[in-house]
């Protein structure tokens, strides 16, 4: 690995200013649909006592949260409009704050390197998506739309700079893997996984996989057990509904688990 001096500081710089623009970002996004069925209201007492109080998430995240109380569910919170999100004191420097650190660990693992420029952007973009997602339990189509097309020009730069394009064949089949394992569990069971994390799953997938299948899978798990760790240990603190809590920032760490032990996970699982 080379050039982490340089690769560090500027990966995390270039991290920070990209997420510093979060909060103009979130405040342009369009505020979810009143007045329909949330994606969870799948029981006709549910739906009849919230077919007037919901808000559904037009991004197709796991679930909506009701404007105000409900009978059938008193303790459901209040989401926060975008544009409250936007002006909260101090977010864009708190947004730089945590892009920057997360920018520095792929600086370290990366050096550098081409594979650098993808996840720098990586670690801006999934900085804002985890916050806007752990404060509204949306991850709005938006933010990740744009995002696809930036990683793959990104990724497509990266494998030509690096004199090896026949990593877009290996990046284009994580992408299906993880985004279609993502899909199928969205399928089967939607209730416990919303479309907004489907969508983030291809984001993720094609940076994992320009770095190689080990960290891909490495990234696909950690995210489900950090899921379920840190959701059960939020639960039990009552930070939040443990059948109702955002899955994207457990995503997003589980995408930097992948980037820095991947390949030494699989160096330990093929020395048994």
């Amino acid at each position: 690995m080379s050039g982490q001096a340089v690769a560090i500081p500027v990966a995390a710089a270039c991290s920070a200013l990209i997420a510093a623009f979060g909060p103009a970002a979130i405040g342009r996004l369009r505020e979810p649909t009143v007045g329909a069925e949330p994606a969870n209201a799948d029981q006709p007492a549910r739906r009849e006592a919230l077919a007037d109080t919901a808000t559904v998430d037009d991004e197709g995240d796991r679930t909506a949260a009701p404007r105000r109380q409900s009978a059938v569910d008193p303790v459901a919170p209040s989401r926060p409009s975008y544009a409250e999100l936007s002006v909260r004191s101090g977010l864009a420097a708190k947004l730089a704050v945590v892009a920057a650190c997360a920018g520095a660990l792929a600086g370290w693992r990366l050096g550098w390197t081409p594979d650098l420029v993808p996840w720098v952007y990586l670690c801006a973009a999934g900085t804002v998506l985890g916050y806007v997602d752990a404060q509204t339990r949306l991850l709005p189509t938006q933010l990740i739309a744009p995002s696809y097309g930036v990683v793959v020009v990104l990724v497509v730069i990266a494998a030509l700079a690096d004199g090896q394009p026949h990593l877009l064949l290996r990046v284009l089949l994580c992408w299906l893997a993880m985004g279609g394992f993502y899909f199928l569990m969205w399928y089967v069971y939607p209730k416990g996984l919303g479309y907004g994390d489907v969508r983030l799953s291809g984001v993720i997938g094609i940076g994992l996989g320009l770095l190689g299948w080990p960290q891909l899978l490495t990234g696909l798990y950690a995210g489900f057990l950090l899921g379920a760790v840190g959701g059960g240990a939020l639960a039990l603190m009552r930070v939040v509904d443990r059948k109702r809590y955002p899955f994207g920032p457990f995503m997003l760490a589980g995408a930097m688990v992948g980037l820095l032990w991947g390949q030494a996970v699989a160096n330990w699982y093929t020395s048994w």
